[in-house]
């Protein structure tokens, strides 16, 4: 690991070969502007607090708010989360750059995270959509709402790749695949941040959590990941640095340690890697307490030791620790600690405000009446409606029973989630009102022409949903049973809505079991058994092992939780005026004893061999190997073909390419959009390569019967890996080539790399 001078020696030497004329003078102003701060002001901008009081009331007169109260008149704060709304922005605001010293502009940071108080789907579903300009425009509209409320950055996106299904984050983010996982990154930050920081619609985005948090072992929320150096290269690194490409202004750390050391604390991640071969010029924020949780890891011996050990290692700012606050300073001063760090964090943090236009003009994000022009907007709304209809994935469709018709049919309707305006806002909807989703009976009932009949079958939750360690999930009471099968006999079609709370997911929502919750799946084989003609729209923010309903249910719909706009968007769906074309972003396991399960896994020295009998190689001996639903599937109310494979050349050097090829035509009778998948397979390697590996995608309209060609360029930067000798670089050798429409199903084909040098 670099010592702390000789990095900072030579992020210097960088910066001076890639600082733009903008970027000078922004440094400029930091540099004079510390040369006024003292120790404590410079470390104030690097101390984050939660939002303490009611600002617009009277300042606390003692205990901790109190405290809390006198560090931000003196200057010794520099950012507070969770102060949202144009009038307490403007009040908290006011106090930093009209009562302090040198009256430096507070940023004000809030979970954006699939929207503000307007909710799009949650980011898993978005990730669905493999619609990168979509997703683009969902972080765009929930900037642009945000902001009009006085934030000015998002704790988001998380750009954590997972591969457990247990783990309740897991919705957070774009799933199990780096590939595209980088893109819905790059997509998400430059929504946020726009091309112009400074506007008023804009906010800074924040790639979280670094690193390996979706690793956690058995899914369990901050728990233990213990990766190896080729995981944590070619899996996990990534998307933050697809984040950091696109311009991200501010990392997050994870909560979990690596390999023995916290993230918050550990320096190869954020000194070597980050700050240094990556050249990031933002600044990194813990997480919440996180750095004082160093404490709790065994890492560090008290809260002096965390803070010297975080600040060290390249944290910048912390939030709620109270560590910085209160420790620094005396840690400089008796010489542990070099001030030359804390002038870097003040620095990169002063940065980012500049580019904001904070200094400019602090109350930028408090205009009240562009506040209530922007939220719930017609455009934002729409944004969201077109969102959710796109996150939307096709399972299953037999016996023509979607699309539906518009007239003539009576329709049951069963499952509380069906009727329910607050679930599908999902996990991580601080801002929006309860209560607020369209919910699927409402917007079914919007197509006048069936008789629609609901029957709750049986309540989910009891309790207070609002936090899961209150909310009980009905297990027993089974009483609504005979009213839907009632209603179910009575109907030409069954539509039934089922799957998770939209808080049975999210941040410290793990799970063991990840069937359907409660008594749901017997109230579906029950409701079944009285009609088959059943359609299962699932709600959930993680793959579900659904193995009966596979088997059994003639369709089955993949609608996550889709926010504000949700029942509109499936109700679209399942009527045919959306044609479904999401794809799967994770693989659906058939049985909770295959988490982790994922399509990208290693070949191992005794390989799946389907059909041979023996023993001894690696396989169950009580389940298949294979997902029940794979990454990248999805279906549609039209087919497509794929046909003819061409590669213009069968081998290439590293200074050339090759163009692979395909047909693709829409078989079908409707018009629709296809996720054209390439797959590639390094079949020899300085380390061992997955079996095969996403590196590109096109979605693809095309009308009822119409073809077209959809070709995808291969090079060498596509085929490169974090190799044995620790670089990138791509190896000479047989590549297997796949493209299709998921990764268990297309064309295949082979090519040679020959002769690269690196």
């Amino acid at each position: 690991m670099r010592t702390i001078k000789s990095f900072l020696a030579a992020l210097f030497i960088m910066a001076a070969f890639s600082i733009t004329a903008q970027s000078m003078q922004y440094e400029k102003q930091v540099e004079s502007l510390l040369e006024q701060m003292t120790l404590e002001e410079k470390i104030g901008q690097m101390n984050q607090y939660n939002g303490f009081w009611n600002v617009t009331g009277p300042a606390p007169e003692n205990g901790t708010a109190a405290k809390k109260y006198e560090h931000l008149r003196n200057g010794w704060v520099g950012s507070m989360l969770n102060v949202r709304g144009v009038e307490n922005v403007r009040a908290v605001q006011k106090i930093a750059v009209e009562e302090t010293r040198l009256g430096i502009p507070l940023i004000i940071g809030f979970d954006v995270i699939h929207g503000y108080k307007t909710q799009s789907p949650i980011p898993l579903a978005e990730a669905a959509s493999w619609d990168l300009e979509a997703i683009h425009k969902s972080a765009a509209m929930a900037a642009k709402e945000a902001a009009a409320a006085g934030i000015n950055w998002t704790f988001a996106p998380m750009v954590d790749i997972s591969r457990d299904a247990r783990w309740g984050r897991v919705m957070e983010g774009a799933g199990e695949d780096t590939y595209l996982g980088c893109e819905v990154a790059a997509a998400r930050v430059r929504g946020f941040q726009g091309e112009d920081l400074a506007s008023p619609h804009t906010i800074a985005a924040c790639a979280k959590h670094y690193a390996a948090y979706g690793f956690a072992e058995a899914g369990r929320d901050y728990n233990t990941v213990d990766i190896g150096r080729s995981t944590l290269h070619n899996v996990v690194l990534p998307p933050f640095k697809a984040a950091k490409e696109a311009g991200v202004k501010t990392f997050m750390n994870a909560f979990n340690e690596l390999n023995g050391i916290p993230a918050t604390g550990n320096a190869y991640l954020l000194r070597d890697i980050l700050k240094g071969d990556w050249g990031f010029e933002g600044f990194v924020v813990s997480d919440w307490g996180s750095i004082n949780e160093m404490i709790a890891h065994g890492h560090a011996r008290d809260t002096s030791h965390a803070a010297e050990l975080a600040v060290e290692a390249g944290s910048d700012m912390d939030m709620e620790s109270y560590a910085y606050v209160e420790e620094l300073a005396s840690l400089v001063r008796e010489g542990v600690i070099d001030e030359i760090l804390i002038d870097d964090a003040a620095a990169r943090v002063l940065h980012v405000k500049y580019e904001l236009g904070l200094f400019d003009d602090p109350y930028r994000y408090c205009d009240a009446a562009r506040e209530k022009e922007v939220t719930g907007s017609k455009e934002i709304m729409d944004a969201c409606l077109d969102m959710a209809k796109k996150s939307i994935v096709l399972l299953k469709n037999e016996r023509g029973l979607l699309p539906l018709k518009k007239e003539g049919q009576k329709i049951a309707l069963i499952g509380t989630l069906a009727a329910d305006n607050n679930s599908p806002l999902g996990s991580w909807r601080l801002a929006a009102d309860d209560n607020t989703a369209v919910s699927v009976l409402e917007a079914m009932k919007v197509y006048a022409g069936n008789e629609i009949r609901y029957a709750s079958g049986a309540e989910l939750a009891i309790g207070n949903t609002a936090f899961i360690t209150e909310m009980e999930i009905n297990t027993t009471d089974k009483t609504g049973f005979a009213e839907a099968v009632a209603t179910a006999k009575e109907a030409d079609v069954v539509v039934m809505v089922l799957g998770e709370h939209g808080f049975q997911s999210g941040e410290g929502r793990s799970r063991t079991n990840i069937s359907l919750p409660g008594v749901q799946q017997e109230l579906l084989e029950t409701v079944y058994a009285a009609n088959p003609n059943v359609v299962l729209v699932l709600n959930n923010g993680r793959p579900l092992a659904l193995p009966w309903a596979a088997e059994n249910i003639p369709a089955i719909v993949e609608a996550w939780q889709l926010g504000t706009q949700s029942g509109h968007a499936i109700a679209q769906v399942l009527y045919g005026d959306y044609n479904p074309s999401g794809k799967l972003p994770v693989s659906f396991p058939r049985s909770l004893g295959q988490v982790p399960i994922y399509y990208n896994h290693k070949s191992t020295g005794r390989p799946v061999s389907p059909g041979d009998k023996l023993v001894f190689w690696s396989h169950y001996i009580d389940e298949e190997n294979s997902p029940l639903f794979p990454f990248g599937y999805g279906l549609s109310y039209t087919t497509f073909e794929y046909s003819n494979l061409q590669l213009s050349k069968n081998k290439f050097t590293g200074d050339d390419a090759i163009k692979a090829s395909i047909t693709l035509k829409n078989t079908g009778t409707l018009k629709g959009k296809e996720v054209v998948q390439l797959y590639l397979h390094d079949r020899f390697a300085s380390v061992t390569r997955p079996v095969k590996e996403l590196k590109g995608f096109q979605l693809v309209a095309l009308e009822a019967g119409e073809s077209t060609t959809v070709s995808f360029i291969i090079d060498k930067k596509l085929l490169q890996f974090y190799t044995a000798k620790g670089e990138w670089a791509a190896e000479p050798g047989m590549f297997g080539i796949m493209i299709g429409s998921s990764s268990e199903e297309g064309l295949m084909g082979e090519f040679e790399l020959v002769g690269t040098k690196h």
